[in-house]
């Protein structure tokens, strides 16, 4: 082995100092290891005097991480003449598992054959790894040793002793997360050290370009969206005014579904027919230009693998019909090398700008939108091309349209007068349409809409990854969250800065709706300091406004992967902190129900003097809590006297309905059933604790009943009213909001009172 000297740094050290801009000094991530070592190292130590070994050293350890610092990789130490890279440590953009493999293949590329120190060659091999690590944030930066600690580092360098010399070798986890981008070959599994059973194996061959996404089943929801942009785009070309349409929605929100219904949909305007040029920017793309030579591709019709001969005369047969054949003859050339090579040089942006030529020659003729996918992976290089393409059209009065979709957090560089269109979650009725829909082709039982629905958060990408989750076999019973989720949302909390995402991760924990001062609490902040950072998260679209001054998560994948983000230590405490401040609400929170137990006492001992009378003020019963208690009313009314026995409905009186869940109150546990009759109380819906007044409210009140009690048999009908509009109870009501519940039949009480909720 070749020897070098490291300094440690021992990971959670308490004299650290941390970073006033993360108030968080550890986390939980998935990162990907890469592990490469050198093939041979001990004989080729044995052979060399110790000047050659140094100087052998610093060109190979130079070479690699210059190539992992151009994908991004953090070298967190060198074992010898092995070097060990981790990426996402820090910052996650989704694709750490693709630039790992990307970093490997390079790396191999670099080192293959090729003479380092006089005619010394070196082959190495390299095992790339997925996994859950505690990452130290202070020291996720180059050489700090001990930065990350977890199992998948052990299987790295496990993963690197199957890889022949030359290749890379990959788990299962990393295989899933570059299907697609990377071409792979399996291997028969593999005896690895601490893992039974044996290890699949995969070998990385080279990246692939991803193929066009499958949009064949029916369109749920966005036809509002759809109506307005096309109303844009035909205004813009009927009346010759360039407009600039920038879709933004986060990743699986269904960005590219629209594009595609809108290429699909917007065919003609006013007997003209539209020209669509559309490309995508794919994940660190090797040619910063590339997007733009794809837009020529499209307009020229000229296919991938095409021979030089080929393109030469499909170039020739666009242009004809656009240049004078003295400009052609020019032209084309300088295109065919933008088309080789778009790799932003000096010759490419030549190219670059001749193919803006060419689309503005081409909307002189027919009307033309210019869409570009995924904007916010692009160079720099593409949004200047874009915005002077819409420059030179506006100038010209030409009927262009351009239209870019990119996530809520990019800085895009689009005009002023550009139309910004919000991509919001699906409802709740479309979402379930659409589970229903995925379930039923993929031939799963369509009755797990009501276990997928509270997890997909209105996004349809998520939909289709947990129904895809459960065709591979994960148990429908305890869904863990898809790889896919938690890479898209991962990436969406790491481009946040720290305090937000300190936010968050609180939140996360804390559960129920969230109070900025259980966020002050949990982070041992100033009072009133996360009102800043909660309200810019609701500006990004990360939380949801609730009543009575709360907040709520836009996205269950979001609260689940910022709580899993905590160390176990640090969840407990952000808990134990937070655990003395009144929830807005706390349904599903272990943490919060002493919370609720004294909002209940409180409410029960609540009294108030009706007409000299004392009486028990309203129960207030929150709507998370009545669904368990339905079943338990049931048991009352069942229990009630029926006609002919002193009953409270007579022979004509309708059938009872099932009561409806947001009328349940507590009957009392050993009392008979008129007395668990004479024990309701009248109930009022809120949304969370803080909405019980100081005094009871005037709609509390109940009639005056005697000290005596009266006999079943002084029971008497009383007729059916409802006070309000029957609208089933949450259609069309935004989160958060409490519409009022149609009343059930009222029920004649011993005392003459109407027993209603």
């Amino acid at each position: 082995m070749i020897t070098t000297t490291t300094t440690s740094v021992i990971v959670g050290d308490a004299r650290r100092p941390v970073t006033p801009h993360w108030p968080v000094p550890e986390e939980r991530r998935t990162v990907t290891v890469l592990f490469a070592d050198i093939v041979g190292s001990t004989a080729l130590v044995n052979r060399l005097d110790p000047e050659d070994v140094r100087a052998l050293q610093r060109v190979y350890f130079d070479t690699v991480a210059r190539v992992l610092h151009r994908w991004q990789g953090v070298v967190e130490k060198y074992v010898g003449d092995a070097v060990m890279a981790l990426f996402g440590a820090r910052h996650s953009d989704g694709f750490d598992a693709y630039r790992a493999v990307r970093a490997g293949l390079e790396i191999q590329a670099a080192l293959d054959r090729r003479p380092m120190v006089g005619d010394i060659r070196l082959r190495v091999r390299v095992g790339v790894a997925t996994g859950e690590v505690v990452v130290d944030l202070g020291d996720a930066v180059s050489g700090g040793h001990g930065v990350a600690s977890g199992a998948v580092i052990t299987t790295a360098a496990r993963l690197q002793e199957y890889a022949p010399p030359g290749a890379v070798a990959l788990c299962a986890a990393t295989a899933r997360a570059t299907a697609g981008l990377i071409t792979q070959r399996q291997l028969p599994p593999v005896p690895v050290a601490g893992h039974v059973p044996p290890t699949p194996v995969w070998h990385a061959v080279g990246p692939v370009r991803p193929g066009v996404d499958r949009h064949d089943g029916p369109l749920i929801g966005r036809r509002r969206e759809l109506a307005t942009i096309r109303d844009q785009l035909t205004l813009a070309i009927r009346e010759r005014k360039p407009c600039w349409i920038s879709l933004v929605g986060p990743t699986g929100s269904g960005r590219s579904r629209l594009l595609h219904e809108l290429a699909r949909g917007l065919t003609t305007v006013d007997r003209a027919s539209v020209h669509w040029s559309v490309t995508a920017c794919q994940p660190y793309p090797d040619q910063v230009l590339e997007p733009v030579a794809e837009l020529l591709r499209g307009v020229a019709g000229v296919r991938r693998g095409d021979g030089p001969a080929a393109v030469h005369d499909r170039l020739v047969a666009a242009l004809t019909a656009l240049f004078p054949p003295d400009r052609v003859a020019t032209a084309v050339p300088a295109l065919q090398r933008m088309l080789t090579n778009p790799d932003g040089s000096a010759a490419a942006m030549a190219g670059a700008a001749i193919c803006r030529d060419v689309l503005l020659r081409l909307a002189t003729q027919v009307p033309l939108v210019v869409a570009v996918d995924d904007v916010d992976r692009a160079a720099p290089a593409v949004s200047g091309f874009l915005r002077a393409l819409f420059s030179a059209a506006t100038a010209r009065g030409l009927p262009l349209a351009v239209i870019t979709l990119h996530q809520p957090q990019w800085a895009d560089t689009r005009p002023g007068s550009a139309r910004r269109v919000t991509i919001r979650p699906l409802a709740t009725v479309q979402s379930g349409r659409l589970l229903r829909h995925l379930l039923t082709r993929a031939g799963q039982p369509v009755p797990l809409v009501d276990r997928l629905l509270p997890l997909v958060g209105g996004r349809p990408g998520h939909a289709a990854a947990y129904v895809a989750s459960i065709v591979a076999g994960a148990d429908p019973t305890a869904l863990p969250l898809p790889e896919a989720v938690r890479r898209a949302v991962g990436a969406e909390l790491d481009h946040l800065d720290g305090e937000r995402r300190a936010v968050l991760m609180a939140a996360g924990v804390l559960g129920g709706v969230i109070s900025g001062a259980a966020v002050d609490r949990a982070l041992s902040w100033t009072p009133g300091r996360s009102v800043s950072a909660l309200r810019r998260l609701v500006a990004a679209g990360l939380l949801i406004p609730q009543h009575a001054g709360g907040y709520g998560f836009a996205s269950p994948a979001l609260r689940q992967v910022a709580a899993e983000r905590l160390p176990r230590a640090l969840r407990a405490v952000f808990t134990r902190r937070a655990a003395t401040v009144p929830h807005h609400d706390t349904a599903g929170s272990d943490t919060g129900r002493p919370n609720r137990a004294a909002n209940d006492r409180t409410g029960a001992a609540r009294t108030g003097a009706i007409n000299g009378t004392t009486t028990r003020s309203a129960e207030i019963v929150r709507l998370d809590t009545v669904g368990a208690r339905a079943g338990r009313l049931d048991a009352v009314f069942a229990a009630l006297p029926r006609a002919g026995q002193g009953g409270a409905t007579g022979p004509t009186a309708p059938p009872r309905r099932n009561p409806t869940p947001t009328m349940a109150a507590r009957p009392a546990a050993s009392s008979p059933a008129t007395n668990q009759l004479a024990s309701l109380r009248p109930l009022r819906v809120v949304a969370s604790a803080d909405d019980v007044p100081s005094t009871p409210p005037a709609a509390a009140s109940v009639s005056p009943r005697s000290d005596s009690p009266r006999s079943p048999a002084a029971l008497r009908p009383v007729p059916v009213r409802s006070a309000v509009n029957r609208v089933p109870a949450g259609v069309g009501v935004p989160p958060g909001t409490v519409r009022a519940i149609p009343r059930p039949p009222l029920i004649g009480r011993p005392d003459g009172l109407a027993a209603s909720a």
